[in-house]
């Protein structure tokens, strides 16, 4: 039995905006919904990308990360929410005033993930885990983390708690910038409930074969 489809979203992070919907269109045609954007093709042409993908049935994580005074962040995600994003990035360590302000702004229409510690840095398990706990307190979704501490998040925020995993490598696949890493079966099995996977795709030959691998794995 294959990784289902719905649990794999896929990093756009691309910033030829055409290029970027012209490989979702690729990879909604093989069973794909869930389509990550992040910091560099939101500044490119962000907007009009979000509203494509949606437009294409397509379901959006907009990976924003983000992290300011509680008002700026409260606009930023009701702004979100009105552009329809099924989820959203906060980060965690802008404290427990800032996430309740993210959560106001959003109102139950966009879900919220408060950003633990980013998959690019070692990490102290402790630190992720007490994050992960005032994100659950102050009203966040769910939390991005890395696959190595999602079986003791897991352990104490059961499900519709989100646990979204990047650092998310095939086997064989080079790690790249990522630390803390793990496969696809790996986050799967210890909890994660999306995986986050960019360049193992994005900068395969044929992507779509990928990702019927993975589909198939």
């Amino acid at each position: 039995m294959g990784i289902e489809a719905k649990r794999i979203i896929v990093a756009l992070d691309i910033l030829d905006s055409r290029a970027a919907l012209t490989l979702a269109d690729q990879l909604i045609g093989v069973g794909l919904k869930w389509f990550k954007v992040g910091l560099g093709l939101w500044i490119h042409d962000g907007q009009r990308v979000v509203s494509t993908l949606r437009s294409r049935g397509a379901r959006v994580f907009l990976d924003l990360k983000l992290h300011d005074i509680p008002h700026q962040v409260r606009l930023a995600t009701q702004a979100a929410a009105e552009l329809g994003v099924d989820l959203l990035t906060v980060h965690a360590a802008g404290g427990a005033e800032m996430m309740s302000a993210a959560a106001e702004g959003a109102a139950g229409k966009t879900r919220l993930l408060a950003i633990t510690v980013l998959t690019s840095l070692d990490a102290d398990p402790s630190e992720v885990v007490a994050r992960a706990d005032l994100a659950s307190a102050s009203g966040m979704d769910g939390v991005v983390c890395s696959p190595l501490e999602a079986e003791a998040l897991r352990a104490r925020h059961a499900s519709p708690f989100l646990l979204v995993t990047p650092g998310v490598r095939p086997a064989g696949s080079a790690r790249g910038d990522q630390r803390r890493v793990a496969t696809p079966e790996q986050a799967l099995s210890w909890g994660a409930d999306h995986l986050v996977i960019g360049r193992p795709i994005t900068q395969a030959d044929d992507p779509c074969a990928v990702v019927q691998r993975l589909l198939n794995s």
